[in-house]
């Protein structure tokens, strides 16, 4: 399984499918934020990351300019990855709260967390066309994973979900907390995305995101 995760993270590291997002990456690698302008952007696309035998596929919506972007790993060195990886901490799913780079030592245990788009779009919105690019990366990694719960950070993420599992026609709607088992058995599980525009206007609160993490491990014993 570790190999087979491994072959498709080269694959999609190295994807240049989409030239708008491709010019887009490369110069915000190459110009930089000046908080971070002696440091080496990452500016590709970014692989899954996690447990290989996660029981728990974490979908999130693109990787932060300077972000994931200029560190290289899904969530790690912005505000969303400073929301989101004390939660999994907090739950166990975590060994540690912070992440910074990809030499910091977080490892993650039964959750492997990737993302709807894989390279950082222009005002964080990947287009449709670009969004399908992806998504056989995306329906690869839960054919190798098999995941028992998917946690969607976002509409965008859950609509891509629905897309893959031919669950659309079920007329689920996206609300925080919401979970939903599909016929084939998997646990759809909602939560508002731990970007910035929600956690600081309160919309997303670190109870209620807790309480997704809660939910996961409910969802797991349920299976």
């Amino acid at each position: 399984m570790q190999s087979r995760l491994d072959k498709l993270n080269q694959e999609i590291i190295s994807c240049r499918k989409c030239s708008r997002l491709v010019a887009w990456r490369e110069e915000v690698a190459r110009v930089k934020r000046k908080a971070y302008k002696d440091q080496e952007y990452w500016g590709k696309p970014i692989p899954g990351f996690g447990d290989p035998q996660a029981r728990v596929l974490v979908v999130g919506l693109a990787p932060g300019a300077h972000g994931s972007n200029r560190t290289g790993r899904a969530f790690t060195g912005d505000a969303s990855g400073g929301f989101l990886y004390p939660a999994l901490h907090r739950a166990g799913f975590a060994n540690q709260p912070s992440a910074v780079s990809r030499s910091d030592g977080l490892v993650l245990k039964e959750v492997y967390i990737v993302a709807a788009a894989r390279c950082a779009p222009p005002a964080n919105k990947p287009t449709p066309e670009e969004l399908h690019n992806c998504q056989p990366y995306l329906e690869q990694e839960i054919q190798i994973l098999k995941p028992e719960v998917i946690v969607c950070l976002g509409r965008v993420a859950f609509e891509r979900i629905l897309g893959i599992y031919a669950a659309r026609r079920l007329g689920l709607k996206f609300a925080h907390g919401a979970s939903y088992q599909l016929e084939s058995r998997e646990w759809i599980l909602c939560s508002y995305h731990p970007s910035q525009q929600n956690t600081l206007t309160g919309k997303l609160t670190a109870k209620m995101f807790d309480d997704i993490w809660v939910k996961t491990k409910e969802l797991l014993q349920h299976e």
